[in-house]
């Protein structure tokens, strides 16, 4: 027995030892990608052949204006293709979207003392609201600063009058994107709650941060059971503290002349491009609205999102990234006025049954990044997490925040993991929905960080997701 045993032994340590030295290799996985490295490679090839902030240019001073149902977005929309062929896209094509056509005209609001002359004040209509059909309406001006004086006004005191809301958006908060998101979901901006209780219109200050005289749009929604629409309108921050002051003291009329009027709808297209996955079909979408304001160029808004997305699928040709799985980018039409381009694009893709394991959108302008917004389940938030670190070289450094409002939206309804990017957005509102929102207004720079790192994410997905 003890023979046998010394010749047992021996083999049986040698082995149980050879087989612990494979357990200690194993445990020595050797990485597939060095994620500085890349990181860095995306941002070298973005800042030194990025495309974004001439795009940006030709988009903006080449076509303008880009409003839903009119030419300047159908060249927009033929801009996009070519941009995305250019940018290497392997399939380009249109997506029907049925819009709202509605035509601003030309517009007026004057005031008068009960002393003095009619005073022109800029404004400017809300959008796809009702208008006077050309004739003035003349009324005496109301002013209700809050939810709680208009509640406790009776229908005899607000009806046949043009209701005046001098809303402040809230400059404590120091997100600003919050800040205008409050102020907007307030019921005193609602034409429908006003004309109910019998008002003839409404004015609105201007919700932004800005402090000068001009007028940034919003849109109007009126409720299904409205017997009557009122018109809506909007005037500079200046003008609406001047008009409050006059009401304090004396009776102030409005004279307000729209032309404003909805006609009906007419065809307007998304516009995607996308590469292939060479392992498998399912998407990761980056988007942008492609329309702008009829006034406006829309450079921050969100000529910078279109031009960041087009810079993404760009620069994972030109460093000839294999991507798993499909990369696709969607131009939405309609966001101004409507939605209904991101409405259409989520009912297509229920429709086809097409599976979407990540979309990314970018709408709050030009500016540096400083995170993403990550509307997702705990556990696809817990894997984005781990890529801090890789991303704090750039400024990004924001991951808290959960809620992704902008065009991809929708596709929530569908379980898919949504991001936003987040950006600096202390001047933002100064040029949200105004005529200030042009071109000169954007730094090459941060517009570019902004691509670099809308591509770095999208190249994380792609590689563990």
């Amino acid at each position: 027995m003890k023979k046998i045993l010394l010749i047992i032994l021996p083999l049986f340590l040698s082995g149980f030892l050879f087989s612990q030295k494979l357990t200690v290799r194993k445990l020595k996985p050797v990485p597939k990608f060095n994620y500085s490295e890349e990181f860095k490679k995306i941002s070298d090839e973005i800042f030194l052949h990025g495309t974004a902030y001439s795009n940006l240019g030709e988009l903006t001073k080449g076509i303008g204006a880009r409003f839903s149902a009119t030419p300047g977005y159908a060249a927009a929309t033929e801009w996009a293709e070519n941009k995305l062929k250019e940018a290497g896209a392997e399939n380009v094509w249109k997506q029907e979207v049925k819009v709202p056509v509605w035509v601003r005209g030309k517009e007026s609001l004057h005031i008068k003392t009960s002393s003095g002359d009619w005073k022109n004040i800029r404004m400017l209509s809300f959008g796809n609201s009702e208008g006077t059909k050309g004739k003035d309406l003349i009324a005496d001006i109301l002013l209700v600063n809050d939810i709680q004086e208009l509640v406790n006004l009776t229908t005899a005191q607000v009806k046949d009058k043009i209701i005046f809301v001098n809303y402040v958006i809230d400059p404590t908060i120091i997100n600003t994107t919050n800040s205008y998101l409050i102020a907007a979901k307030s019921k005193l901006l609602s034409a429908s709650v006003i004309g109910k209780k019998g008002a003839k219109a409404l004015i609105i200050r201007s919700l932004t941060t800005a402090s000068d005289d001009v007028p940034h749009a919003k849109m109007i929604y009126y409720e299904p059971d409205d017997k009557v629409r009122i018109p809506a309108m909007t005037i500079g921050v200046k003008s609406a503290d001047e008009l409050e002051k006059l009401l304090k003291t004396q009776t102030v009329k409005a004279k307000i002349n729209m032309a404003a009027e909805s006609r009906g709808e007419a065809i307007n297209y998304n516009v995607i491009g996308e590469i292939p996955g060479k392992k498998d079909n399912k998407i990761i979408l980056v988007g942008a609205q492609l329309d702008s304001w009829d006034f406006a160029e829309g450079a921050h808004d969100d000529g910078a999102g279109v031009a960041q997305c087009i810079e993404v699928l760009r620069t994972y040709k030109a460093l000839g990234y294999t991507n798993n799985h499909t990369l696709r980018v969607v131009l939405y039409a309609n966001s101004e006025n409507g939605g209904r381009g991101r409405d259409t694009y989520e009912n297509q893709s229920r429709k086809k049954d097409e599976k979407h394991i990540f979309a990314l959108g970018t709408d709050a302008g030009g500016y540096s990044p400083r995170g993403f917004s990550l509307d997702m389940p705990p556990q696809r938030r817990k894997l984005i997490f781990e890529w801090k670190n890789y991303f704090l070289p750039y400024g990004v450094y924001d991951f808290e925040q959960t809620d992704a409002i902008q065009d991809i939206a929708p596709l929530k309804k569908l379980s898919i993991p949504l991001a936003e990017l987040i950006v600096d957005t202390q001047r933002y509102f100064d040029y949200h929905h105004s005529e200030k929102d042009t071109f000169d207004k954007v730094s090459k720079r941060e517009l570019l960080l902004g691509a670099v790192v809308m591509t770095q994410m999208v190249f994380m997905i792609d590689k563990n997701w």
